[in-house]
Order: C-alpha cells, then structure tokens, then sequence
C-alpha cells in the first residue's frame, strides 16, 4: 500500500489507517487480533486508538479497554515496529481519569497509562482528543458560541503542554505531537507556540471528514497546505451511513445505530436524501459506495490520511480495495454536485 508523509515528521505511514474504536465492545478480543494481522498483510502500518476507548457505548468501565487489547497482541506477537501507533488523551468532561481537562500533571498521567496498557515504550503520534476551551465539532457548529472564551488562559494552557510534550518526547516516551476536533485558529496558534520555541509541532489533526462532513474544506484546508499538516479524517463513511446499510432509516441488528440511534446526532431530516444521492452515484457507476466513499477522501487537494473501522474482518477486507481506486471524473464531479445540492446534512 502506497504510504504518505506524516506532517514535517519524516514518518511514512499507510494511505488508510486502522481505527480501533469498537475493539472491546462491538469487536472483541480475537477479531480485533485478526484485524490487526489482516491490516498489516495489506500493508497498512498506521492506527489510531484513544485512552477513552472503546465506544458504543463509552462508559468508565471500559476506559483504555482498546489500548490493552492492542497491547495484548503487541506481547503476543512481539512486532510492535511495524506500527506507527497513534493514541489520544481525552478532555475536559470524559470519563477518563475522572474527567480532568488536559494540564501537565495529566499529560503525564494519562501518557503513562497508555504506555502500560498498549505494552509499549513510545507512542508514535500522541494527540490532544479534543481541546480545554470546547470545540464546534460533533455537531456542535450550530450554537457554536466563541465569545466566552479567554484567550490568556488558552495560550498559557498551551505553553504548559509544550513545554510537558517536549518533555516527555526527550524522555523518549513520545514522539510526534497532534491536535483532535480542532479549529484553524488552534491549529494555528499550536503552530505559532511551537515555532517560538515551546514544544514540539503538531503534526496532523485527526477532525470529521466524509462525503457528509465537510467542514474542513476552507480554513482548515489551506492551513494544512501551507503548514504541511496531515488531515486524520475520522468517520469517512459517514458512520456507515454511506455504505447504504442505514438506507430506508433501518437499524440492522448488531450495528451502530443498535446502540446509538442517532448515530451522534447525525441522523437528521435531511440526511436521508444527501446518503440517497450519494447512493445513487455509487449506483450509476457501478461502484460499491463505502468504497467510492472512502477512495473520494484520497482524491482532495490537501494532506489526508481517512481513519476507517471495522467491526468485523469480513467488512474490512470489503472496505481494503478502497486504497487503490481511481474514481472516474464523471464521478468526481457527480459527488461535486451532490454537495452543493445537500450541503452539511447534519
């Protein structure tokens, strides 16, 4: 599989990368095993996980059960260098380490569980899963609100955590740096703090991006071009909206929508006609759409590597091929249309 600069770290990593969320709750133990050998036989090298893993549901008890089931293929097989392991420590208001917000006494705490639990003595990419002063993603962009925020406070939070990053990354316990559910003007100032000399430089920002998310088209978008920052696009099938098994707003059994019917607010009175067109496309072309789908996040103008998971092996053999797919332009621009016609559906 073809493989892709990772920010200006000088890491290479795989076109797709593994996501683990369900591993611990809907995919259990050994299929989250035979994921990890499947992955890696078709070349990806690259997956991302979190301390507040697994979901569907999230709940304390099952705090960093993802992580050590990583860790417990790492000890059974011994090959942790074949991955670039990218894990995350959550924010303000999860049910990780009592729900603190990101400062230095937690970095260091959460960092250290993450190592023991994924048997491990470095995380490749250590991300920020979303930051102290809120954020307008999960659909939270429409009463977003930025007048309450205090912008002394965020950049001596910020200096703080640098300051923690760089140190844990001489202490070898880390080695890159990423942000999560962020905005251009964090990024931004991430950037700024790091250039003048507080820490290390973010490398990527793992945000929603899919056929039905498109909010990191503008802003975002031409930050990373210039600053050479790597889009992380989490849910590129749109919650599996996009592969069509939700059409007709049915829940089949043993899917997401089992356990969160709206899907994180996703599912919307107008949705169903965005995902019908976008069906239709697939359709008409003869594609299957979590493929065409997935393969469309490859094509934007801007770094990217799309986050895609599967809850069964069976599903992520169907979804491997993406990689490789060179959509049509009449496609491309069909998909083109479509957005302009259902712009942000949820």
């Amino acid at each position: 599989m073809q493989r892709v600069p990772l920010g200006r770290t000088g890491l290479t990593v795989s076109r797709l990368c593994l996501g683990t969320m369900t591993f611990g709750t809907q995919t259990g133990p050994a299929e989250a095993h035979a994921q990890l050998d499947r992955a890696l036989e078709a070349g990806i090298n690259f997956l991302d996980t979190a301390e507040m893993y697994p979901v569907n549901p999230i709940s304390a008890e099952t705090i960093g059960r993802t992580e050590e089931i990583i860790g417990d293929w790492i000890a059974r097989t011994g090959r942790r260098d074949d991955w670039i392991i990218a894990t995350k420590i959550s924010g303000e208001g999860s049910k990780a380490r009592g729900g603190e917000p990101i400062t230095a006494a937690a970095l260091r705490r959460a960092v250290e569980g993450s190592l023991a639990r994924l048997r491990t003595d470095r995380i490749d990419l250590y991300q920020f899963h979303w930051p102290n002063r809120g954020s307008y993603h999960f659909r939270q962009n429409w009463a977003f609100d930025p007048s309450r925020q205090n912008r002394a406070a965020t950049r001596a939070h910020m200096v703080e955590a640098l300051e923690t990053l760089a140190a844990l990354k001489a202490e070898g316990k880390i080695a890159e740096f990423g942000l999560s559910n962020e905005s251009a003007w964090g990024m931004a100032e991430w950037l700024r703090l790091a250039e003048a000399g507080h820490g290390p430089r973010a490398a990527a920002i793992q945000n929603e991006y899919s056929l039905l998310c498109r909010l990191y088209d503008t802003d975002l978008a031409e930050l990373a071009v210039n600053e050479d920052v790597t889009l992380l696009a989490f849910s590129p099938l749109g919650t599996g909206l996009l592969t069509g098994k939700y059409a007709g707003d049915v829940i089949p059994e043993g899917s997401r929508r089992t356990l969160n019917p709206a899907l994180g607010g996703r599912i919307s009175p107008r949705v169903w006609e965005a995902v019908s067109t976008y069906l239709g496309i697939a359709h008409e072309a003869g594609l299957d759409p979590a493929r065409m789908a997935l393969a469309w996040t490859l094509t934007r103008p801007f770094p990217v590597v799309p986050i895609f998971g599967a809850t069964t092996l069976a599903q992520l053999d169907h979804l491997l091929p993406a990689a490789e797919m060179v959509l049509p332009e009449d496609v491309l621009a069909a998909l083109d249309a479509a957005h302009r016609a259902h712009p942000m559906p949820y």
